[in-house]
């Protein structure tokens, strides 16, 4: 892939996620699935059983991954490597998704304080029948969180559509004595490993 030629396709509703890849100077072209319901374009989430955390992050960010590029050949779109990724909270070996409404985002963050936890982003980048993918896991420690902090944070509604109710980059940032891992990967897009993926289909970055 050229110089001229190395914009990809992102994945991804993420407003973060595009700020990322501008941080590393990718340029991207957002592919959206459509809403479709005769070809249910959401893909399943659903925990398999016994399936561990980390396999379930790979094998969803694969599975839209693959949905890219079955997009790209039914629309007829020019062949660029399409990323896509998936982020999940573990939290006493249990994966904790986004919050259903303000209440069950409280008490997201109630369990999450002054605990750690972990943070799980899962990267896939797909041209063709290429598919290529990788994991970053960080952990995350929440200093003690008061009711009165809970409910404030709730209602900005920052945490509503966030993993785990909560967005590291926003407001949360406050609540975070410590992470191990990487930021990046915590906010939604591991970039060492988002690098490292591109590089194998010959993008180049930075």
């Amino acid at each position: 892939m050229s110089i001229s030629d190395k914009r990809i396709y992102l994945a991804s509703r993420s407003p973060r996620r595009r700020e990322l890849l501008k941080q590393i100077g990718v340029p991207f072209e957002l592919l959206l699935l459509r809403e479709d319901l005769r070809r249910g374009v959401d893909v399943d989430e659903t925990p398999l059983p016994d399936e561990s955390p980390g396999v379930h992050a790979l094998r969803i960010a694969a599975a839209k991954a693959k949905g890219a590029a079955f997009q790209i050949a039914q629309r007829g779109l020019p062949q660029k490597p399409a990323l896509a990724a998936d982020t999940s909270i573990v939290f006493d070996e249990g994966i904790i998704g986004k919050p259903e409404g303000p209440e069950h985002a409280a008490r997201m963050l109630r369990a999450l304080s002054g605990r750690e936890h972990q943070v799980l982003t899962a990267v896939a980048v797909v041209l063709r029948e290429q598919v290529e993918t990788q994991i970053s896991v960080s952990s995350v420690w929440f200093r003690e969180l008061s009711d009165d902090e809970i409910r404030r944070y709730v209602a900005s509604s920052e945490p509503l559509d966030k993993a785990g109710a909560y967005a590291i980059q926003g407001r949360a940032g406050s609540f975070v004595t410590r992470i191990a891992g990487s930021y990046s990967g915590i906010m939604g897009l591991p970039l060492a490993e988002t690098i490292e993926l591109l590089q194998r289909f010959g993008v180049s970055v930075l």
